[in-house]
């Protein structure tokens, strides 16, 4: 077990390790830890007397690093998604029909929605009533009743 006393070999190999980790999970965040994981390797090689506690902590240093450069870099090239509203189930939601299950007002009230129902709040709106979905506060859907068809 002689390569347990190189440092920097152990600091690549979980590189390389948290490399592997993100392409088997993806998740873009392992990829940070790897790069941390990567430069401590390449200072333990400038400087082999690094103790163990100053390895950890440049560790701790440099993933913070690499992660606050990635969460910038993110935000300043979104990556673009063919359904960008695929994780926001209530901006899906926005423009659907549903049935009023328990009257709906400004307090509050439930609307079927699928096969559950959710929170509602709106103008007014009895049971048995069709609403749209404007929109949401929280957990709860912003409603406003279908327009009426004028009569003949």
């Amino acid at each position: 077990m002689d390569w347990l006393q190189h440092p920097p070999l152990l600091w690549l190999i979980a590189a390389v390790a948290l490399g592997i980790a993100e392409l088997v999970v993806p998740g873009v965040f392992l990829v940070f830890l790897a790069v941390a994981a990567a430069i401590m390797g390449g200072l333990t090689l400038l400087f082999p007397d690094l103790p163990l506690a100053g390895q950890l902590l440049g560790f701790a240093g440099w993933s913070a690093v690499a992660v606050l450069i990635g969460r910038r870099w993110y935000q300043d090239f979104p990556v673009e998604s063919a359904d960008p509203l695929l994780n926001d189930r209530v901006a899906r939601l926005v423009g659907e029909v549903v049935t009023v299950v328990e009257p709906v007002s400004d307090h509050g009230g439930r609307v079927r929605v699928g096969d559950g129902e959710w929170s509602a709040r709106g103008p007014d709106a009895p049971a048995g009533a069709r609403v749209r979905i404007t929109g949401a506060t929280g957990a709860t859907l912003c409603v406003e009743p279908l327009p009426t068809l004028p009569q003949n």
